[in-house]
């Protein structure tokens, strides 16, 4: 979300800009220093002093909330909310300043409605206590209306800074005229049914994303209209969905990923594994597309969040990447895609879910998992070798076995963080959520004493980065959980199992139709919640259809990936763009050709069984 103007105004204004800058930026960045001591500290004691801190987890929670809503109005205030700008880019520069005040006027619109439940839902967990800690919710749950009234505040500001103030005034006015008009028109929009579906989560998400509304904010007003106007389900119930989807401790892995990814870049570490990595590839058109393809299959896993691995691997390639031509768009879109490649390799928790709600064996889905992955990532390749066949960028002379070994020698302490990762994942050392402390205390460690670069005035920044980024990313998640329940409640579930069963074409017509509503599904559910509403449903399905439940996971995870990072809808595409810090109208083009070389590889394992089940005991 681009700011409207960089500087507010007045100077009254901009004493308000900056006292709210101060009033988020601090905390947040202390928040994010807090967690990695936390999570460390419960490392460390659990497995060097054998005296597990009980409440290591619920502190980190409580803390983690706070963090996500300081974030977001961290954000907020930079303008670095993700909006598709693909429309407002290309517009004339009136009509471009015209979709930035309607970006403000919608985000300003979702605040105003959610402040005052916000506000509710916090008051009623007063009467929750955190059992280890032994203090009410009401320290954890007020994290939301704090965090919504500092953006409406930032949001406020942010419209009087608006330069036309008749336009402004007009704007705000018409669209509490339209949130009228539709408050009036709720008998007429609760005998529609099921065809309110379309009209909030396709006409409505749609229209506000292309016009340049940030995705959040956008996903949280459809939600607001149908829940609201639709349904007679308190409106106060989404602030409790939007918590549910924020709060999960596995999403502290993105911001302790993203401050890894900051910290590798801070101390050397990519500098040395880049250099490595060119002195393998330099020579070969697009190598570091191939290294990136690569790294995201090794890392993939590793933190339980395909954002954390993002946030692992982006910074560390796209510097150098960047030098020698690539573009935004292209580097944006493969990230995404090997996101959505990589959904099958283990440890992945949408498989640990799958097996939780299916029974499916787990170590089955694991093994199953590998090789549908190799697939996708060499459709990918195929697709990186034909776009660089003939492209001009830098490329090195080939490296000799010399530069190579010594190049090498120097990477090694860099190169042997994502094995220490997944040694201590594996060996048990640390959880998922936790495992990114271990990398953050090993690279401080090598960057002092190997590599002899840490700049102490980089870290501050760094924490305040990683804040606004996490938070960004968090509160899309958050809206989108409101989205997926909404979805739930509906019905619209059930319904579609029913058409599915009756599907003519047997198992090949069943895995066609299960391809494609399941990419839809991802757009909009993500994996979790997608494999929690359906799995039950359609396995069973599947497996009278003769279908192996171990190929069947690997089609609907593959499937779930592909909508999950397909723009315009796919949550993981944005957190892509957040974390590349690119305009997400830059990989729009580019994106379409490794999606169509996902979906070929998806179709791949639905036909040849053998590529999910052939190293199966």
């Amino acid at each position: 979300m681009h700011p409207v103007t960089a500087i507010p105004a007045s100077p009254w204004l901009a004493r308000c800009d900056t006292v709210l800058g101060y009033l988020t930026e601090i905390p947040a960045a202390l928040l994010v220093l807090a967690e990695i001591c936390v999570l460390f500290a419960g490392v460390a004691s659990r497995y060097v002093f054998h005296t597990p801190i009980i409440w290591a987890d619920e502190l980190a929670s409580l803390l983690f909330l706070w963090l996500a809503m300081f974030g977001a109005a961290v954000a907020f205030r930079r303008g670095s909310h993700m909006r598709m700008t693909a429309f407002v880019d290309k517009a004339r520069p009136d009509t471009r300043s015209f979709l930035d005040l309607l970006a403000i006027v919608a985000a300003l619109t979702y605040l105003v409605l959610i402040v005052h439940p916000a506000y509710d839902f916090a008051v009623e967990e007063m009467m929750v206590t955190l059992p280890a800690m032994d203090i009410s919710n009401v320290w954890r749950a007020s994290a939301i209306p704090v965090g919504v009234g500092l953006i409406l505040a930032m949001a406020l500001v942010r419209l009087a800074s608006f330069a036309n103030r008749k336009l402004a005034v007009m704007v705000v006015v018409a669209a509490a005229l339209l949130v009228g008009a539709l408050v009036a028109l709720q008998p007429v929009l609760a005998g529609l049914g099921n065809l309110n579906l379309l009209i909030f989560f396709v006409g409505v998400v749609g229209l506000l994303v292309f016009s340049g509304v940030p995705i959040a904010f956008a996903f949280g007003l459809a939600t607001l209209g149908y829940i609201g106007l639709t349904t007679s389900t308190p409106v106060g119930v989404v602030i409790g969905r939007m918590d549910e989807g924020m709060s999960h401790l596995i999403l502290l892995a993105v911001p302790m990923f993203v401050f890894l990814g900051l910290l590798i870049e801070m101390t050397a570490m990519a500098k040395a594994m880049v250099d490595f990595l060119a002195s393998l590839l330099g020579h070969v058109k697009g190598g570091l597309s191939y290294v990136l393809i690569a790294a995201m299959y090794l890392v993939s896993g590793i933190s339980g969040s395909k954002a954390a691995d993002m946030a692992a691997v982006a910074p560390v390639l796209f510097p150098e990447m960047k030098r020698r031509g690539f573009k935004d768009g292209e580097m944006v879109a493969l990230l995404s895609a090997s996101g959505a490649q990589t959904e099958t390799i283990p440890p992945s928790l949408v498989l640990i879910t799958i097996g939780s709600v299916t029974g499916i064996s787990i170590a089955d889905l694991f093994t199953g998992g590998l090789l549908p992955g190799v697939v996708l990532a060499v459709m990918l390749g195929i697709v990186v070798w034909w776009r660089c066949r003939r492209n001009t960028q830098a490329v090195d002379r080939k490296a000799t076995w010399r530069v190579i070994g010594k190049t090498l020698v120097i990477a090694v302490p860099a190169l042997a963080l994502p094995f220490v990762i997944r040694a201590a994942v594996i060996e048990g050392v640390a959880t998922a959520t936790e495992v990114s402390t271990i990398g953050i205390v090993y690279s401080v460690f090598v960057g002092f004493f190997i590599y002899r670069k840490f700049d102490w005035r980089r870290v501050w920044p760094a924490l305040v980065e990683t804040a606004a980024l996490s938070g960004a990313i968090l509160l899309i998640i958050g809206a989108a959980t409101g989205m997926a329940w909404a979805l739930t409640q509906s019905g619209f579930s059930r319904q579609l199992a029913e058409v599915m069963t009756h599907l003519p074409g047997g198992a090949m017509g069943f895995l066609a139709v299960s391809i494609v509503a399941f990419i839809v599904l991802g757009s909009v559910l993500e994996g979790i919640p997608a494999i929690v509403l359906f799995g039950p449903l359609l396995f069973p399905i599947a497996k009278q259809l003769g279908i192996h439940d171990v190929q069947y996971a690997m089609v609907v995870v593959l499937a779930m990936g592909i909508g999950l990072f397909a723009p315009p809808f796919g949550v993981g595409y944005y957190a892509a763009c957040a974390i590349s810090r690119i305009s997400p109208s830059e990989g729009l083009k580019p994106i379409a050709g490794y999606m169509l070389a996902l979906t070929v590889g998806t179709v791949l394992i639905a036909l040849i069984p053998w590529l999910s089940i052939g190293f199966l005991r």
